[in-house]
């Protein structure tokens, strides 16, 4: 049971630790760096390696998601059952749907309008439709992030207080 419940909180601390740092650190650093060394194609440059960064990101949601569902079924079959395991199953079921949809769909859709663009889409005007289009999906793919992220929390605040 010991191990079953450390790998459970493991990959909770990777996943939640991943987000952190991607949207604290790794983000506003890279842009930041990126774009004071070359003003001229910094953002570009930035966007591509947070994109491919974001990209690999993808595989640590699906396996530490994984890592979860599986502890946890097998603490519920093997028992002691922890303290609503259902609904914990639940909430990581959804971080993981948020992950998937963000992954397979979002994350391809922004890359579909990069390609269409042939490169900034912050660089085409307010109005048009491919800037739109981009800014909508930046937005839901950072919503996508940060109700992962909350869900992440409230796990990790029920195993805290546990």
């Amino acid at each position: 049971m010991f191990a079953l419940r450390y790998a459970y909180v493991l990959a909770l601390v990777v996943w939640l630790g991943s987000i952190v740092a991607l949207g604290a650190i790794v983000a506003p650093t890279t842009f930041g760096v990126l774009q004071s060394l070359r003003p001229d194609v910094g953002r570009e440059l930035a966007g591509a390696v947070f994109g491919t960064i974001l990209d690999r990101f993808q595989y640590v949601q699906y396996g530490t998601g994984g890592v979860m569902l599986v502890s946890l079924a097998l603490m519920r079959l093997l028992g002691p059952r922890p303290r609503h395991a259902g609904i914990r199953a639940a909430i990581v079921a959804v971080m993981l749907g948020l992950a998937l949809y963000s992954g397979f769909v979002v994350l391809r859709q922004v890359a579909a309008v990069q390609a269409e663009v042939g490169g900034l889409p912050s660089k085409l005007p307010a109005g048009d439709a491919r800037r739109v289009r981009f800014d909508d999906l930046h937005t839901l793919s950072t919503r996508l992030m940060e109700l992962t992220m909350g869900g992440a929390l409230i796990l990790l605040y029920w195993e805290a207080r546990e």
